[in-house]
């Protein structure tokens, strides 16, 4: 879901370049207006309900970093206290885990902020993309905790350090796996539920986080046994761990960056469309996500002794369907061509231009 305001998403007006084409040309309307609108017809699916779907969505992940952040700050903070006492390294590495993953809040916000942005002649999509940039930065963050880990893992295993306070030191174990757990559950939840990759990589990437945490936590109890060699050793079985992390992570980003959808979205499109009166058979359906928001291009054959007012009626309701039925769709151009006669190739002239 794309925080921006999608020209391409304002209302249902629709104009066409030529006799079988089904443009959109749309006008913008402000947000507060989509709130009103929203009041007195909650059904509508205009350009004001998306754009207020959208802006909701972008305030609930603005909500999401903010509480977050802070649950991360205080955890490192109440770390940081235990640090001083213990001298652990260990806790150490995790406390500055901890404040890492909250700045993680950072890219994210700026993306956040960016998606609100109008589309523009320049940027004609909107800025939703910011979304996928900072799921690169947050990739990048989880790649180095990992080798942060791993590095720190090997050190000690090869220079083991007695620790003070392990008691305390556990504790602080276990109150950052918690706090990352819980920001990790929550971010995760809320990044699915709005369509944000990077906010559900950021969730990943507060697990990773929490596994570090679980890493101090069963060193030192190695430790309180007498086998200090225990907690480098669990160090580096949490590097692996954070690599799995790692992977799924950057898969989800990667398949926003190269517009992949679920195939699943695709099957229900071509369902929803099949069941609009006089679409004879559907021809191709292109789905792609622009930050948190789904845009779909769609061709539709109809009956070609239609009017082209016919026509354009038949692609009102096949848009009209789609961004009812089809989760998170904010915005359908439909083309329509028509069915017939036979032997008729309504676009020869296109052939030599397209591609396989």
């Amino acid at each position: 879901m794309s925080d921006q305001h999608d020209p391409a998403d304002d209302d249902h007006g629709h104009g066409h370049g030529h006799e079988h084409g089904h443009g959109h040309a749309k006008a913008g309307i402000r947000g507060v207006l989509g709130r009103i609108g929203h009041a007195i017809a909650p059904h509508s699916h205009d350009t004001s309900d998306k754009t207020d779907s959208a802006l909701e969505a972008s305030d609930r992940g603005m909500r999401v970093l903010a509480v977050s952040f802070a649950v991360l700050m205080v955890t490192a903070a109440v770390q940081a206290v235990i640090v001083a006492a213990s001298g652990s390294v260990a806790l150490l590495g995790d406390t500055l885990h901890n404040f890492a993953d909250a700045l993680t809040a950072v890219p994210l916000a700026i993306a956040f902020s960016l998606g609100r942005r109008a589309a523009n002649r320049r940027f004609t999509y909107g800025y939703g993309r910011a979304e996928d940039l900072a799921g690169i930065v947050i990739v990048l963050l989880i790649t180095l905790s990992a080798a942060l880990a791993g590095y720190e893992a090997v050190r000690r295993l090869l220079d083991p350090q007695e620790i003070r306070a392990v008691g305390w030191v556990a504790a602080a174990a276990v109150i950052g796996f918690a706090g990352n757990e819980w920001v990790a559950r929550y971010r995760i939840k809320v990044g699915r539920e709005i369509g944000s990759a990077a906010l559900v990589a950021d969730g990943l990437h507060a697990r990773t986080d929490g596994f570090t945490s679980l890493a101090v936590l069963l060193g030192a109890g190695g430790a309180a046994l007498g086998f200090p060699v225990a907690d480098p050793i669990v160090g580096l079985l949490i590097t692996v761990a954070i690599g799995f992390v790692l992977r799924d992570a950057a898969r989800e980003i990667y398949h926003r960056l190269m517009d992949a959808v679920d195939p699943a979205l695709v099957d229900d499109a071509e369902r929803i469309l099949a069941t609009v009166d006089g679409v004879r058979r559907v021809e191709s359906v292109r789905l792609r996500w622009i930050g948190h928001a789904l845009h779909a291009e769609v061709e539709i054959l109809v009956d070609h002794d239609m009017s082209v007012v016919a026509a354009h009626k038949v692609a009102v309701e096949a848009e009209h369907r789609l961004i009812h039925d089809l989760p998170r769709l904010r915005a359908a151009t439909v083309h329509t061509d028509p069915d017939g006669p036979d032997g008729a190739d309504h676009h020869a002239s296109l052939t030599a231009h397209r591609g396989p």
